[in-house]
């Protein structure tokens, strides 16, 4: 039933959001893994035994300052935060697209420090301001309601 539901929704999303799919069409969802950069990121990981990987992603992010931040780094940031908020117990949606990285946090057995906690709070702050070309992409749409509410879930899971 829940999945069937959330295959109906994701359909919906993509009825909704042509204008978003157009101009970066690596993006299918709203949710964290829900675009070509974050999955990459994600494959990536297979590669690391440590935190390195989400620590080089967040970092990419909160150090750019006031200068503009591409869509790419954006949505890289976004799947290392929800690794840090999974790898301490606060699961989001698990599904074929979160996969790899479910599966490599499971296997990781890491903790991140109250550091790493604190980077990735940061680095989502820093992508809802802009100048941020995810942001652009997400209030261009018709449902930024939808990504805007997964990013609060997000940073809601990172500091329970």
């Amino acid at each position: 039933m829940e999945t069937t539901r959330r295959y109906h929704r994701q359909r919906s999303f993509l009825r909704t959001h042509q204008s978003l799919l157009e101009k970066y069409m690596g993006a299918w969802s709203h949710e964290s893994f829900g675009n070509d950069d974050a999955c990459d990121f994600a494959s990536d990981l297979l590669e690391v035994k440590d935190l390195s990987l989400l620590e080089e992603a967040l970092d990419a992010v909160v150090e750019i300052g006031n200068d503009y931040l591409e869509a790419p780094e954006a949505s890289r940031a976004i799947a290392a935060a929800e690794i840090v908020a999974r790898l301490q117990g606060n699961w989001g949606i698990r599904d074929a697209y979160s996969e790899t990285a479910d599966s490599w946090v499971e296997k990781a057995g890491l903790r991140p420090d109250s550091t790493l906690v604190q980077k990735a709070d940061e680095a989502i702050e820093r992508i809802l301001i802009e100048p941020s070309e995810l942001l652009e992409l997400w209030q261009e749409s018709e449902n930024s309601d939808l990504w805007m509410n997964s990013v609060r879930d997000l940073r809601s899971r990172l500091s329970s």
